[in-house]
């Protein structure tokens, strides 16, 4: 199947009635998971990035309980730890002014040999590895070019053994440079709708002819902050509607389907307020 859909993470307790049974608090979140989806995005080993000297990766104890939960054919989108992606340390709790201290492990292709060897019991199931970048302002990375130039010595060096995929957020980075970049290097774009990157549509529009072989769907949202408030971390209804631009995007899969390009969607709980609801609109979408 061309089409994988999934959602952001996967263990909420309020999914019980839509993706796990009543009641079923002690039951492999995973292996239930997998009953009902093909593919997941693996959020939590993005977070490895504690300090110049701490820095975490994934857990032999935690790959093996992901291998032995998933069926033949399930794949995960993985992204990549921010310790490999983050350029400087978090400044949350600082001053405006307070000075930014560099990442010395920023395009580290040492950590990230290291990472791919630590997750590789899971190779066959791994669809793709995401490398999502922050914001990145003129302190941080004095232009695109130097940003690419940094890239692409990086990935360079990297084995290829694995399907690559960029998510950037800076919206003055999807230009033609940007997606020549990726296809010189065989990598594949992240489409984001949500946080304030330009609408996927306005982007596919104007690169379609770019995209090839796979391309990565995130349905993200635009207000995080606003729609837990209001769903008060129950995630089983749908509370901002996306009716009018869910149309474009399915109109985009099934564009890309037609192309034969291999296709990961993945849904975050703070598009709508409940992904996989949001999944089932989507796919009954796609039947029509």
């Amino acid at each position: 199947m061309a089409i994988h859909m999934g959602t952001c993470s996967w263990k909420y307790d309020s999914w019980q009635g839509l993706v796990y049974p009543p009641g079923g608090d002690s039951l492999n979140h995973l292996a239930e998971y997998a009953r009902h989806f093909d593919t997941v995005e693996v959020d939590q080993w993005f977070w490895s990035l504690f300090g110049a000297d701490k820095v975490k990766l994934p857990d032999s104890k935690t790959v093996e309980e992901y291998l032995h939960s998933v069926p033949n054919g399930f794949q995960f989108t993985v992204k990549v730890p921010n310790s490999i992606t983050q350029s400087h340390f978090y400044t949350h709790g600082k001053s405006k002014t307070a000075p930014i201290d560099a990442n010395p492990h920023f395009f580290s292709v040492t950590l990230f040999n290291e990472f791919l060897k630590r997750i590789e019991p899971l190779a066959e199931h791994i669809g793709v590895l995401m490398f999502q970048f922050e914001y990145l302002n003129r302190i941080k990375m004095p232009s695109q070019v130097e940003f690419l130039k940094r890239f692409s010595g990086f990935i360079s060096a990297c084995p290829r053994n694995y399907n690559y995929a960029v998510e950037t957020r800076n919206p003055n980075y999807l230009n033609e440079r940007y997606f020549d970049f990726l296809n010189t290097h065989n990598l594949f774009h992240v489409f984001v709708q949500g946080y304030y990157m330009p609408a996927i549509s306005e982007v596919y529009k104007k690169y379609s002819d770019y995209i090839r072989d796979l391309a990565v769907i995130r349905l993200m949202g635009s207000d995080r902050h606003g729609i837990e408030d209001r769903a008060g971390n129950k995630w089983d209804t749908i509370i901002d509607p996306r009716d009018k631009e869910l149309p474009d995007i399915v109109a985009i899969i099934r564009a890309l389907e037609e192309r034969k390009v291999k296709v990961y969607v993945n849904v975050n709980n703070h598009y709508e307020g409940s992904a996989p609801l949001t999944i089932k609109k989507i796919q009954e979408m796609l039947k029509r």
